[in-house]
């Protein structure tokens, strides 16, 4: 069970380093990072209002893409989740092409999660290992473009 992150110090600052450069520019830099295919995500902040940006991994199912709320396995749910809670209406990067989307969270208790929970495992080991970490099931959104 983790108490806070998972996720090696180092790690961490080559996560956030690729944010920041995915960020600042615009897209073209920062679509893939070590061969994984990453959107920026563009929420409203849940108390702010601020707009927040985060690079996140995604999956596709069909026109939907797949993003996992695991914190690195952490027993939190990461900021942008609850952003999206709170306002699912956002904005992706995929590169330099940016568009609308609709948030829409999954949890276990649904039927469509093990289904999709095993997109997202197919592709990348380390959720399962994450899902270990933490005692909170880890859930998933659905983000469909507007």
């Amino acid at each position: 069970m983790s108490d806070e992150r998972s996720i090696p110090a180092p790690v961490l600052a080559l996560l956030r380093l690729h944010n920041a450069i995915y960020r600042r520019t615009g897209g073209w830099l920062g679509h893939r990072l070590m061969g994984t295919p990453t959107l920026l995500l563009h929420a409203k902040g849940a108390k702010t209002g601020t707009l927040r940006s985060s690079a996140l991994g995604y999956w596709r199912d069909g026109e939907e893409y797949l993003i996992a709320a695991s914190n690195g396995g952490a027993d939190r749910h990461p900021a942008w989740y609850h952003n999206l809670r709170a306002n699912p209406g956002a904005e992706v990067n995929l590169g330099r092409r940016r568009f609308p989307v609709t948030a829409r969270p999954i949890t276990p208790d649904e039927a469509d999660y093990a289904r999709l929970w095993g997109i997202v495992t197919a592709k990348n080991k380390n959720y399962t290992e994450y899902q270990a970490a933490t005692t909170r099931p880890i859930p998933l959104v659905v983000l469909t473009p507007a």
